[in-house]
């Protein structure tokens, strides 16, 4: 079931107030889930059980997305303001430093939190700021047009589509590698959340100028980047990997932008892999990872 928490975030504004939907499930330590832009929590269902057995697990809808309010008026939606909103959100659930996984923007800002000492450890799919300008321009235009879609069908078309494989695969093809393989009715609720996102062409603004080029040394870090993405191209795992040389760079076989549904067991394991070998890490130092530069 979906609930809210609403916490103070420092911004260049000055302290705010933010208002976000979460879904949590499970028992253990803390694992974040952070989906990518235009899309909700409930990309992470086809793992969330599979992770709740061993974690405690807390999926959240970004700022200005899903079922999130929007960031007040005038607070950037850019990495240093939202990165450390989420770990607020974290001390506010209760949860601080946890695991954190991301998709997309979600790895992204998983990353950002790395960086800034706020994660255990950090699993990134596909993560966006590895890109070329060209690869960048090409994403932006896509997901520009995604977008324009979404806002276009009218709900009973959408409906219509969402009932057959290939109205599926012409809804989603772009970000699931088996499309038909979605359920109608999370087809039609992602493509509303598309439609409505407050925070998209803020982020996506935001986003235009970002590239991530620090390394995150004594983190245990995933980068994973499915075989049939269409958005972010593969080779921009080799980017990440010689940005992160630490990091362990996992090939996803048949997974598309969003691969949690395309493979939820095997994306399962790539995080549970990173979380353990964060814990095994700990072990052996008695300590926790250190914490990264602000």
């Amino acid at each position: 079931m979906t609930a809210t928490v609403s916490f103070t975030i420092d911004s260049p504004l000055g302290p705010r107030t933010a208002t976000v939907a979460y879904e949590r499930k499970g028992a253990g330590e803390p694992l974040l889930l952070l989906h990518g832009i235009g899309h909700h929590l409930q990309a992470w269902h086809p793992v969330t059980g599979i992770l709740a057995a061993e974690y405690d697990v807390i999926a959240v809808d970004l700022p200005g997305f899903g079922a999130s309010e929007p960031l007040p008026a005038g607070v950037p939606y850019d990495l240093g303001t939202v990165a450390p909103a989420l770990g607020a959100l974290c001390a506010a659930l209760g949860a601080p430093r946890p695991h954190v996984v991301g998709n997309s923007l979600g790895g992204l800002l998983a990353l950002e939190m790395g960086r800034r000492g706020l994660a255990r450890s950090v699993t990134a799919l596909s993560p966006a700021g590895f890109w070329s300008e060209g690869e960048r321009r090409y994403a932006f235009t896509v997901l520009r047009a995604m977008r324009a879609g979404a806002r276009a069908l009218p709900l009973p078309a959408l409906e219509r589509l969402s009932r057959s494989g290939p109205g599926r695969a012409a809804l989603t093809g772009t970000i699931y590698a088996r499309p038909a393989h979605r359920a109608p009715e999370a087809v039609v609720a992602e493509t509303l959340a598309l439609r409505e996102a407050t925070g998209f062409e803020q982020t996506l603004a935001a986003g235009g100028s970002v590239r991530f080029t620090e390394d995150l040394p004594g983190l245990p870090v995933t980068i994973a980047w499915g075989t049939r993405d269409r958005l972010l191209l593969r080779r921009q795992g080799i980017r990440a990997k010689h940005t992160v040389p630490g990091a362990r760079l996992v090939r996803l076989p048949g997974c598309g932008h969003v691969p949690m549904n395309d493979d939820p067991a095997l994306v399962a394991r790539v995080i549970l892999d990173t979380a353990t070998a964060a814990a095994t890490a700990t072990a052996a130092t008695g300590n926790q990872p250190p914490a990264m530069s602000g």
